[in-house]
């Protein structure tokens, strides 16, 4: 499970994208997810789609790769696509029983909002999986620094985001280790629902003890480095911005009016 899962792992590489400034990269990875929520058809979504391939090709991250770190979030897409299924209608009905109903309309909306929420997923990875956890604590921290005027703890909350990325992969690897242990216990952690609720607590409590004890370890030690935040601390390679985040900034705005320009026309 650790070897397969990608998403909030770093692919360690030399292309344009991994050169990047990681500020730039956080920026405009925002920027994207605006980008996609601004596409009102599939057609507007087409040069996000074309975008997403081409930095993954840029990247040398190949699609198996890509899809597993998709796999993590794929709950969500269904979940929300099933939200949108059943509160939106409109066009044909197609399947109408008690209170539930489904339309064209309604099928359009939730195959648009899974497409919406992949290319977004996509993206969010991408930027993990091209940017050290240090790096992208660096970025964030550099970001929201000019509010530390007004009292935001900027090293602390980019220390955390940082901490948070780095445990994703280790938790969701434990969580699979302890699967497997309790199966072999005689566990039965598959099957009907009701039987995983029920068993649901045979993962969970050993999970969340794990992630106490993974804490407590953690903060003896920084204490034990002498840890005391921003104060007196350098970095090996300052954040500089160069010609590359230039023309990366420029072929957003491009994507951006490509966009715009599909739905005018749309």
């Amino acid at each position: 499970m650790s070897s397969t899962f990608t998403f909030g792992s770093y692919v360690a590489g030399t292309s344009a994208l991994h050169r990047l400034d990681p500020r730039t990269k956080l920026l405009l990875g925002v920027a994207f997810l605006v980008l996609v929520l601004q596409a009102r058809d599939f057609t507007g979504l087409l040069p996000s789609l074309v975008a997403i391939v081409s930095l993954y090709a840029c990247a040398r991250i190949t699609p198996a790769r890509a899809l597993r770190a998709l796999a993590p979030t794929l709950g969500i897409v269904v979940l929300v696509s099933l939200l949108r299924l059943f509160t939106q209608q409109g066009g044909t009905t197609l399947v109408s029983w008690g209170i539930i109903e489904v339309s064209t309309g309604s099928l359009h909306a939730a195959a648009l909002t899974a497409a919406r929420i992949t290319l977004m997923m996509l993206g969010m990875a991408l930027i993990t999986m091209v940017t050290p956890t240090l790096d992208l604590t660096e970025a964030l921290e550099a970001l929201i620094s000019p509010l530390a005027r007004f009292g935001v703890p900027a090293h602390e909350l980019g220390m955390i985001a940082g901490i948070a990325l780095r445990f994703v992969p280790q938790l969701v690897a434990e969580m699979h280790d302890i699967r497997l242990a309790q199966q072999s216990r005689g566990a039965r952690l598959a099957g009907s629902p009701v039987r995983g609720i029920r068993q649901v607590s045979s993962v969970a409590i050993p999970l969340m003890a794990g992630v106490f004890r993974h804490a407590e370890t953690l903060s003896e030690a920084m204490d034990a480095r002498c840890y005391h935040g921003r104060q007196g601390r350098t970095t090996l390679r300052p954040l500089r911005l160069g010609t590359r985040d230039a023309v990366a900034a420029l072929a957003y705005v491009v994507l951006l009016a490509m966009t715009l320009a599909i739905n005018a026309l749309g």
